[in-house]
């Protein structure tokens, strides 16, 4: 009985996570403001300038929205992101409560270069489905956005580089 309750559980936080994403997304980024000040990282000055169009509401799904930094982004010893390898993939520091067959240790990089052709990660974001026809799997939403705001994902992945905080060491 105990191994069915994970699997009911995961489906509920997806469904309570993908309800908020569809509420937030259809906000759009003015109204996270707020929020988006301390979710935001520490930026270089070549990195000051604020992003606007496609580019800006893509990084607004992708940091406010869906937080994709929060398994793309490797962690520091002391649980904080790496800013210095932000959105550069890594060992996934969210591991399930049971062990999970299948379950991803690595996540791939999403920032700088893409991993697939824009088409591509434009069917992943819409429909769910990876270039090889696979589904993707835990804990990956299975995200089904407009093709507007996944063609602005990748656009602003695409722009993505390493960000400096202050005092890193390089």
């Amino acid at each position: 009985m105990r191994k069915s309750v994970f699997p009911v559980l995961l489906v509920v936080a997806l469904v309570i996570v993908f309800a908020g994403i569809s509420r937030l997304a259809a906000q759009g980024p003015e109204s996270s403001a707020a929020g988006a000040k301390n979710a935001t990282p520490p930026k270089a000055a070549s990195q000051a300038a604020a992003p606007s169009g496609a580019v800006a509401r893509g990084k607004y799904l992708v940091e406010d929205v869906a937080y994709c930094q929060n398994c793309h982004t490797p962690r520091r010893e002391n649980g904080s992101f790496d800013y210095n390898h932000w959105l550069q993939g890594g060992p996934l520091f969210w591991q399930p409560a049971h062990a999970q067959p299948d379950y991803p240790q690595l996540v791939p990089r999403i920032g700088g270069t893409v991993p697939a052709t824009d088409d591509e990660m434009i069917r992943l974001l819409t429909t769910g489905v990876w270039k090889d026809g696979t589904k993707l799997r835990a804990p990956m939403p299975q995200f089904r956005l407009s093709k507007e705001d996944a063609q602005a994902v990748v656009a602003f992945l695409k722009t993505v580089t390493a960000r400096q905080t202050p005092g890193a060491v390089q």
